[in-house]
């Protein structure tokens, strides 16, 4: 049993200010209980925020704030293999997932921001004007249960980084994993209040957080409702706001594009970290005349993602990270066959026992205004649409209210490119590109505001300030 009991409050492990229960996190392999957080406080929150105005230091300069964010990631890497434990224990990864993406990559987002320290601070002169950026203060940070450990990361080293500090909510789902890693914070040679920690409810712990008024930048991932929320309360503080929020990314094969290797790609994007991805590429557009061929590509590639046990290492998909998400899945599946889709491959049964288990599913004869086809799912759940060219793709790719992610595929990246630019979203691999933690990502429309990652997420910590200067 993972009993944490205390939150991590300027510098140190202390009692939430009262006793207002836990929150029990339960494995969705085995529907056990394995652990508590404290249930926090608007209190403990206001704590929290005190600690940081203290800890924050406007002129911090760049060798001190290097320092921090290297001592954070040298203490992370010590903390890595039982991190990575907690993540399949506590939403379910296979292993094979939490030691590699869900770590490993959020590690390199820390190093990341750890090359943007390593390059001359910014100089900028307009006419008689010079430019300064200074660090916005104390930052509010609220993360989902998806990837734990890369969503804090991507907001926490950044702000330490920028000379922020911060208060930080996990999610109720997956917050022991962040526990630990504020372990290994509290090892890093940090002075106390820089970085704190308050786990609770979203309407007590983070409402308090983005709404109190000494901070200054509220940082919020999670899904587009809750983000309206977030925005909402932040807004009446006058605080600035970054929100990444929801997808329904397009994965856009194109006739002259290698359609094999696209289809297999598209198929591993969707079901990654059991679909529980808000980059997923969940709508497949493929040619309407290659449209047999491609059901048949990404069938075969479903076939190859086993389901189990997330502890074993030949699983590829576990399950759903919590009983409340299975069933919104299976009832987003249940609707879709009932409005007219074909089952290609899975469907809305449980499929193993205990545990929150689904196939891996691929639907067709989908419509593309219909809701399975524009709602984001947050499962193991791919819909496959047929386009008659160029400009039918890009209607249907742009046709949701999210732009989050996605991918082109065609014979050339010239070609792909000139289709990219016409998709609004916030990122697009071009023929199977690599994803970059250095590079800049956020969404256009309902998928949010604002970049995290790389010098873009950087700068996102940072104030602007002119001085006009006799000529």
């Amino acid at each position: 049993m993972h009993a944490r009991n205390e939150l991590y409050i300027d510098g140190a492990w202390v009692a939430p200010a009262e006793h207002a229960g836990v929150i029990e996190v339960v494995n969705p392999a085995t529907e056990q209980v394995i652990g508590h957080v404290p249930h926090g406080t608007a209190a403990d929150v206001d704590r929290a925020v005190t600690a940081a105005r203290r800890a924050w230091d406007p002129d911090v300069d760049l060798v001190e704030r290097r320092r921090r964010v290297a001592s954070i990631i040298e203490a992370t890497k010590r903390h890595l293999p039982a991190i990575a434990a907690l993540i399949t224990a506590e939403m379910g990864a296979p292993i094979r997932i939490a030691e590699s993406v869900q770590t490993k990559v959020p590690l390199a987002v820390a190093e990341g921001i750890l090359e943007v320290l390593d390059q001359p601070e910014k100089t900028e002169r307009i006419s008689n004007s010079v430019i300064l950026r200074e660090p916005y203060g104390v930052v509010g940070a609220i993360t989902p249960w998806n990837y734990p450990l890369y969503q804090v990361i991507a907001k926490l080293v950044p702000a330490v980084a920028a000379g922020c500090t911060i208060v930080l909510k996990p999610s109720n789902e997956a917050p022991l994993s962040v526990f630990a890693f504020f372990d290994a914070l509290h090892e890093a040679d940090l002075p106390p209040g820089v970085v704190n920690l308050v786990s609770g409810p979203g309407r007590v712990v983070g409402e308090a957080i983005a709404g109190h008024p000494d901070v200054d930048f509220v940082s919020f991932t999670g899904s587009t409702g809750a983000g309206a929320r977030v925005a909402e309360v932040a807004g009446a503080a006058v605080s600035k706001v970054a929100l990444e929020l929801g997808g329904k990314s397009a994965n856009v094969i194109l006739d002259d594009a290698d359609l094999t290797a696209a289809v297999k790609v598209g198929v591993s994007n969707a079901f990654l970290n059991g679909g529980q991805t808000c980059m997923a590429w969940t709508r497949m557009l493929v040619p309407a005349d290659r449209y047999g061929e491609a059901l048949d590509v990404a069938a075969a590639a479903a076939a190859k993602f086993t389901v189990g046990d997330p502890t074993d290492p030949s699983t590829r998909l576990g399950p759903s990270a919590t009983a409340s998400q299975f069933e919104t899945v299976r009832g987003f599946i249940d609707r879709a066959l009932a409005a007219g889709a074909r089952p290609v491959t899975g469907g809305s049964e449980r499929i193993l026992s205990p545990g929150y288990y689904l196939a891996p599913t691929i639907l067709a004869d989908v419509d593309p205004m219909s809701e399975i086809a524009q709602e984001e799912v947050f499962g193991p759940v791919l819909v496959v649409i047929p386009h008659t060219g160029d400009g039918d793709a890009v209607r249907i790719a742009n046709c949701t209210p999210y732009g989050l992610s996605g991918a082109v595929w065609a014979g050339s990246d010239e070609r792909a490119v000139s289709v990219a630019k016409r998709i609004r979203t916030g990122q697009l691999d071009i023929n199977g590109g690599a994803y970059n933690p250095r590079a800049p990502f956020g969404g256009y429309k309902k998928s949010g505001f604002g970049r995290e990652l790389g010098p873009y997420g950087y700068e996102e910590f940072l104030q602007i300030k002119s001085l006009q200067m006799p000529t």
